[in-house]
């Protein structure tokens, strides 16, 4: 990615700033667990908004993967964390519920390609940039329904290309950018392999498994601990995930202790399909389940 320099240094010494700043506001009293829970601030209808953190303390999840915004026709995302002083605020807010961030997220890349999009450099900038600044490590990033690799093949050496600039960049910064993408684990592992960044992993979703009636045990083996950076701990919406028939999650609990993986366990679905807006409840539920199997 060929960065101006003039780009760089700016939003590098404004990551250094607030990186500063990040683990004082970011410090909580307790040590988290070996598997921490999280929700997505975009699922729970509070994308890149103060009141996800007060949503997220009354859900009792430890953490939230905080949105970079909506993309849309923008040359970058519609983000508040370039303002050091909206930074400031989400950080004393998360402080304030003794709340950490597990990740960022680039969401708009669920509907955007992030294999043909124009000015996909300074969109990873800026992500990189935020993560830093807000003391985090971990970006998630979707490659989508448009940069489907199964469906579009085609794209795929754009996609490397394009990972393997994002990963070197990640690398110098300190942080790591999780894919998820339409792969089964085998096909996952030959595109890291090509991509072969350190700093660029599967960000795994039980759902793709699932849903693509895969075996989701032998799926988190073919992957392996090294390439896993974060879970998506969640399925379609249909049940809880207590109630879920598809997923015993204390055999998953039993695989992940087996393969020595520790790490955030994010919900990103699995509501009630009767009601599904009713935010507390499903990813309460859930929250209280992963809990119960993964912290007691």
């Amino acid at each position: 990615m060929n960065l101006t320099r003039r780009y760089f240094l700016t939003t590098s010494a404004t990551a250094l700033a607030a990186a500063a700043l990040a683990p004082r506001l970011l410090a909580a009293p307790s040590a988290l667990p070996r598997f921490p829970v999280a929700v997505c601030d975009w699922m729970i209808l509070k994308r890149q908004k103060l009141g996800a953190f007060k949503r997220t303390s009354e859900i009792g999840a430890d953490g939230l993967e905080l949105d970079m915004g909506g993309l849309g026709d923008r040359p970058t995302f519609d983000n508040k964390l370039l303002d050091p002083a909206a930074r400031e605020q989400f950080l004393a807010e998360a402080a304030k519920y003794d709340l950490r961030l597990s990740s960022i997220a680039m969401s708009g890349f669920y509907a955007q390609s992030f294999a043909e999009r124009d000015g996909i450099e300074r969109v990873v900038e800026d992500t990189i940039t935020t993560t830093v600044a807000m003391g985090v490590r971990t970006i998630f990033l979707p490659l989508g329904v448009r940069s489907d690799l199964v469906a579009h093949p085609e794209l795929r050496p754009a996609v490397v290309a394009r990972l393997k600039a994002a990963g070197q960049r990640a690398a110098d910064a300190g942080v790591v950018i999780g894919i998820e993408s339409a792969y089964d684990a085998a096909g996952e592992l030959a595109l890291l392999q090509d991509i072969d960044s350190p700093a660029v992993k599967s960000y795994f979703n039980f759902a793709n498994a699932l849903q693509n009636d895969r075996d989701l045990h032998a799926e988190l083996r073919t992957l392996g601990a090294a390439n896993i950076c974060q879970i998506h701990a969640s399925n379609k919406d249909v049940h809880w995930l207590e109630n879920d028939p598809q997923i015993d999650l204390p055999a998953v609990k039993a695989t992940l202790d087996d393969m020595g993986w520790h790490g955030w366990l994010v919900i990103e679905r699995s509501r009630d399909a009767s009601n599904t807006r009713d935010v507390v409840g499903n990813y309460g539920a859930n929250t209280r389940y992963l809990k119960k199997v993964f912290q007691s």
